[in-house]
């Protein structure tokens, strides 16, 4: 039998986008993107909705709202509900689940602060975490994951596992794509566009969870608090002391957040704590609530 030969060559259009891109405005272009997505004049939602379905494929039959035209806007679109039963929660004691719908990008240790972001390209932890030092801290060593949402995908971000908020950090930055070929094109992309990074105390000790912004992906929220839009030209954080009235606890499979448009999550965990699943290899298909790991503890 032959094995079919993959043509992995960039074509000219990802190549010029590649090269553009740097140059493009790109908060203005998400803004824009803002204001459209969340408009509710029936025939641009309408048609930007059904051109989006037919584009990616969508499946709105595990949607709550499976009628298109019922949608108010594309944003209330692109952050669907689905029903209660299409997303069953990996249950078992040491589970950690995948947070979202999306395709694993990598997964792998943390070694001597460098992450992998593709095929010859690492970053650091430290750039990626805004320059926290003490927070890198809680990762040398450890493990990470990256997966990437397209736009087909289910855009609610869901808790790996039962965790206590400690604290949340604002880091703005460019809003490159973050396809595959810009992925493997752009140096330090994901310690360069803006980002939300969560921190949780869980019972595989601390984990990080990074919201990657992208193109058309100003926008990203929390349930706690909502659209984060603080001061975009520095670094902003928030606290949540144990037992404070903002301390929040989230259990598996919980709601954490959603992106306005499709993006990335990066999970962080510490060294010695968590082991992946053989799933967890590039280009695997994940769907919310299914297991990826377990804590190494249990």
């Amino acid at each position: 039998m032959t094995t079919p030969i993959v043509d992995n060559t960039p074509s000219l259009a990802q190549r010029l986008l590649t090269t553009v891109m740097p140059l493009l405005p790109h908060h203005l272009l998400s803004a824009m993107m803002y204001a459209v997505a969340r408009s509710e004049w029936k025939p641009l939602k309408s048609g930007i909705i059904r051109w989006v379905i037919k584009q990616y494929d969508v499946d709105l039959s595990e949607a709550v709202i499976k009628d298109a035209d019922l949608y108010p806007s594309f944003n209330a679109f692109f952050t669907r509900q689905l029903e209660s039963s299409a997303r069953p929660i990996a249950d078992g004691n040491s589970d950690i689940v995948s947070p979202v719908d999306g395709e694993m990008s990598q997964a792998a240790p943390i070694k001597q602060g460098r992450m992998i972001q593709a095929k010859g390209r690492d970053y650091s932890l430290l750039e990626l975490l805004g320059g926290d030092v003490n927070l890198a801290s809680l990762f040398e060593e450890g493990y990470f994951a990256t997966i990437y949402l397209s736009p087909r995908d289910y855009h609610r971000i869901h808790m790996p596992m039962d965790g206590h908020l400690r604290k949340m950090s604002h880091v703005p930055g460019r809003l490159f794509s973050v396809s595959q070929y810009t992925t493997e094109s752009v140096p330090n992309l994901f310690a360069r566009n803006e980002r939300v990074i969560s921190l949780f105390d869980t019972q595989a000790g601390p984990m990080a969870m990074i919201l990657v912004g992208a193109i058309f992906v100003g926008s990203m929220e929390t349930v706690w608090d909502g659209v984060v839009t603080p001061v975009r030209h520095r670094i902003s954080s928030w606290e949540y002391a144990p037992q404070s009235a903002q301390q929040l606890t989230l259990r598996k499979g919980e709601e954490m957040g959603r992106f306005n448009m499709g993006s990335t999550v990066i999970l962080l965990f510490s060294k010695g704590r968590i082991a992946w699943d053989e799933i967890m290899t590039n280009g695997e298909s994940l769907k919310m609530g299914q297991r990826i790991g377990g804590r190494l503890d249990a």
